[in-house]
């Protein structure tokens, strides 16, 4: 099992020292760094500037969302950093939600998965160095009753692996179909049928085999005694997840947590948070809500939970240390401490 980290939002004053946590996971042999994007900062910028920090490690965008940008920009764009990374990078796509590429992007949250589906094909057609020629219901390249014409981007075919967010069960099933990666979330060990099933059902329908897919799950990790009060300051961030990210219609994490068995709570801290009553949310989130769902607690019980994950086939944990606080020797340690164990298992 792999490790990954993520990067987290890139500030001016704290550049060199995002860039120095980088190259320290890249000499512990962490396998890839994830820049993200919501309403802070873009994913890939970020990653064109460590491109020549950088020897080894992969560089992942986790993720680039698919309404803020055309699938021509993106491949572009993921060609121009799979050149500066000289083979690193790693395309990480995402749907994002209702909220944000409504309020944010201006664009109607309407057919995610097959804007998606046309997005991934588009960027292959590219990268294979085909010309753009796509008829889909969201794309059509080019523009009918246009000037348009089919253009070939001026670059050699390459080799991008895409890795695709999703949490969905029909987009769970066009992952195992089609991606090189998932990027998943709100997901437990305790129960990865709420995710693999569907992911498996469309590597069987597709006829691939799971080994061409890495699994990549995120996981927060915190090593400590006080197990109580680790499992009640995450209940917020359960909560938020549950109330917050998403529409009172659609919210793909609380829909993942449902399937996990946890209906009636899900459904109850949502009501909670959409009513303005976030303590109260918080505190409707009951422990295995937190505890299953993440890798804390003293080490014999984090390396136990992270043998979990490997155990139902995660392929690479994406690493979540806000618990040691920011970019520092805690943190450098807490990341050194799980290279151990996972190399133990």
């Amino acid at each position: 099992m792999k490790l990954a980290i993520e990067i987290g939002s890139v500030a001016a004053d704290k550049l060199s020292l995002t860039t120095e946590w980088v190259q320290f996971a890249e000499k512990l042999g962490i396998n890839m760094a994830f820049s993200a994007e919501a309403w802070w900062s873009d994913a890939v910028t970020p990653l064109a500037y460590l491109a020549d920090k950088t020897e080894h490690i992969k560089l992942a965008t986790g993720i680039m969302q698919i309404t803020a940008r055309t699938p021509a920009m993106t491949a572009m764009t993921a060609l121009t950093l799979h050149d500066l990374t000289e083979g690193r990078f790693v395309l990480g796509l995402g749907a994002s939600g209702p909220q944000v590429v409504e309020g944010l992007h201006s664009v109607p949250y309407t057919t995610p998965l097959t804007r998606l589906r046309e997005t991934v094909d588009i960027c292959r057609m590219i990268f294979a160095g085909e010309k753009v020629r796509y008829d889909g219901k969201v794309f059509q390249l080019p523009l009918p009753d246009s000037e348009g014409k089919a253009i070939r981007i001026a670059h050699d075919p390459a080799d991008v692996p895409i890795y695709l967010a999703t949490l969905g069960p029909n987009s769970l099933r066009y992952t195992g179909a089609a991606a090189d990666g998932w990027l998943g979330t709100s997901f437990s060990p305790d129960h990865p049928e709420a995710h693999l099933d569907f992911i498996n059902k469309g590597i069987n329908d597709a006829t691939r085999k799971i080994q061409d897919l890495d699994l990549c799950v995120s996981v927060r990790v915190e090593i400590g005694d006080d197990v109580e009060q680790m499992i009640e300051r995450r209940k917020q961030g359960v909560a938020f997840n549950m109330g917050g990210m998403g529409s009172a219609t659609t919210n793909f994490y609380n829909d993942a947590f449902k399937r996990a068995g946890y209906t009636e709570d899900a459904l109850a801290i949502q009501s909670l948070w959409l009513a303005g009553k976030r303590d109260k949310a918080a505190e409707r989130v009951p422990d295995a809500m937190v505890t299953q769902f993440q890798a804390l607690g003293t080490e014999d019980m984090v390396r136990e939970r992270l043998r979990k994950y490997r155990d139902v086939g995660v392929t690479t944990l994406k690493l979540g240390l806000d618990s040691a606080g920011p970019i520092g020797p805690k943190r450098y340690a807490l990341l050194e401490t799980i290279v151990d164990m996972v190399e133990g298992l």
